[in-house]
């Protein structure tokens, strides 16, 4: 076994974590059907959104840690649920009236509103396929329809058959005494009118035959094999699992209560039930958890519209277990803390690589970062410069990087003109900076007044250490370096007695930026300029900021 190996089998990251549990699995003999089989699932009654990519995201980090620790080969599946009826019709599609038919039909025997596609499923799929096709994640695609039609799950149908008994004796024991009564596992498809069926078994013999009342009250039997009938989604789960041979998938706490089911059904049909691992559900910013009906959370294309994929690959490696505020206000701590862990990777041993959230995102193939000014940084400039372009970052960005340009920091150039869309969308309508307090404005004019002469900003240095007990030198300062300018910065502060001072640097953000946390202010005078800084600090004692 390699190193790397032997460093992965003790790495607490938590892909890691699983895959573990997963090499134990068959750690006394390989599968027969010759590979790991990993699964997410797919409900196409709505588009693709943020979940959808976290499951995917996440079992592929999974995937990749197993990757690294076994030899054995490794599939994953996204399985499409479209052959589940349509049980109400989307408020955002076109003609939604023209549905109104095919309530209960299969998803892929309601018409396509969109005019684009077969059939409404058949849409929603594409649109999938689209979406993990657009991130890069490597995938098998099945539809329900064509798994069930194809006779690919009539094993584990008939089984269900044989098994009927029992399958009631589990799931009974999860519902009401009135949904008990005509409780079936078995959802046929009315051989009249096409819809999913919701109805009691009157019959269920061993080789696959089921009696019920149609529609109309006519008694119909039909072979539960070739997508005649389907199975309910709880069952559904486990027989997949038991059909494919599924050995690891995650889902949400929602179905952590299930899990017992979905394993004994799964067993009863003869299959393993697979690893799972369940994770915390996003909550938005008041939080509540996020819901697609309600519109509370963040979606996917608006992540997108403010920060690159990546950044969203980073919030979903982060406590899967852990329930997390999801909102706009995380987007740059994101942005931010993802180009942090990029640029540690570099000067980082094996052991510390592989607990590196980027190795799980990126695999062997983590890039350089080029951002080489925060992202919090550009969203403040921004700000304060009133930037309606990157291009006019960019003038700044080249005082503090001349060197740097947007063909050679393609990361900076994306994460301008990101720091310029969301400052307008989001900072700027709340963008509000207020008065100082007589200390911060005799502090804030100090800090002017250092900023305009490198003698007198040594000599404040000089004070502060001092009144700390130490009687060293102070060398020359640069006013192009953002350690000399932090220092300076820090010096005023000291030297005005803010407690703690921390007070002092949230007075700085919210009496010039209109925010209460920001950057590190050194580095920020070197982007934006001390003449600049010094002028932004006379508006904001003249009044001048609070009109804006």
């Amino acid at each position: 076994m390699s190193n790397l190996r032997d460093t992965a089998m003790q790495s607490k990251a938590w892909p890691f974590e699983e895959a573990r549990r997963i090499v134990k699995r068959y750690q006394k003999k390989d599968p027969e059907k010759g590979y790991v089989l990993f699964e997410t699932g797919y409900g196409p009654s709505g588009l693709p959104h943020i979940g959808t990519f976290g499951e995917v995201a996440r079992t592929t980090m999974v995937r990749r840690a197993f990757e690294v620790i076994s030899d054995i080969p490794t599939k994953l599946i996204c399985f499409s649920d479209d052959m589940d009826g349509m049980r109400k019709i989307p408020g955002n599609v076109p003609n939604p009236d023209a549905l109104q038919p095919y309530l209960q039909q299969p998803l892929t025997k309601v018409p396509d509103p969109y005019g684009t596609a077969p059939s409404f499923g058949d849409h929603m799929n594409g649109r999938l396929n689209t979406f993990l096709d657009t991130f890069g994640f490597q995938y098998d695609f099945i539809s329900s329809t064509e798994f069930y039609g194809a006779g690919k799950m009539d094993e584990v149908l008939i089984r269900a058959c044989e098994k009927y008994d029992d399958i009631q004796a589990i799931m009974l024991k999860s519902l009401r005494e009135e949904r008990r009564a005509t409780y079936s596992p078995f959802l046929p498809i009315s051989p009249t009118t096409g819809r999913v069926l919701y109805v009691p078994m009157k019959n269920v013999t061993a080789d696959g035959m089921i009696t019920f009342d149609d529609e109309d009250g006519t008694e119909v039997t039909i072979s539960v094999t070739g997508g005649s009938c389907k199975l309910q989604w709880k069952p559904d789960f486990g027989a997949r699992w038991a059909a494919l041979g599924v050995d690891f998938e995650m889902y949400g706490k929602d179905h952590a209560t299930n899990t017992p089911i979905y394993d004994g059904i799964c067993r009863v049909l003869g299959g393993r039930a697979p690893e799972h691992f369940t994770y915390e559900l996003f909550l938005d910013a008041e939080g509540h958890k996020i819901s697609k009906t309600s519109g509370n959370g963040i979606s996917i294309d608006e992540w997108l519209t403010y920060a690159a994929t990546e950044s969203l690959s980073y919030f979903m490696f982060l406590k899967p277990k852990t329930a997390k505020r999801m909102h706009f206000d995380v987007i740059p701590k994101a942005v931010d803390e993802y180009h942090q862990q990029l640029r540690a990777y570099a000067g980082q041993d094996e052991k510390a690589r592989l607990a590196n959230p980027v190795f799980h995102i990126h695999g062997h193939n983590v890039p350089a970062s080029n951002l080489d000014v925060p992202f919090a940084m550009l969203l403040n400039l921004a700000a304060v410069s009133g930037a309606q372009d990157k291009d006019k970052l960019w003038g700044f960005i080249n005082r503090y990087a001349p060197d740097a340009s947007p063909a050679t920091h393609p990361d900076m150039d994306a994460a301008a003109g990101f720091a310029v869309r969301y400052f307008n969308d989001f900072v700027r309508p709340t963008r509000q900076c207020r008065v100082p307090t007589d200390q911060e404005a005799a502090a804030l004019s100090d800090l002017a007044a250092a900023l305009r002469s490198p003698a007198l900003a040594k000599t404040m240095i000089e004070q502060k250490n001092a009144a700390m007990g130490n009687d060293d030198p102070v060398a020359d300062l640069k006013f192009d370096d953002a350690e000399d300018l932090q220092g300076v910065v820090f010096a005023v502060g000291k030297n005005h007695e803010f407690h703690p001072l921390r007070a002092w640097f949230t007075a700085i953000y919210e009496v010039l930026l209109g925010a209460s946390q920001g950057p590190r202010f050194g580095g920020f005078i070197a982007l934006y300029g001390v003449e600049e800084t010094i002028q932004l600090i006379e508006d904001a004692l003249s009044g001048k900021l609070i009109d804006q």
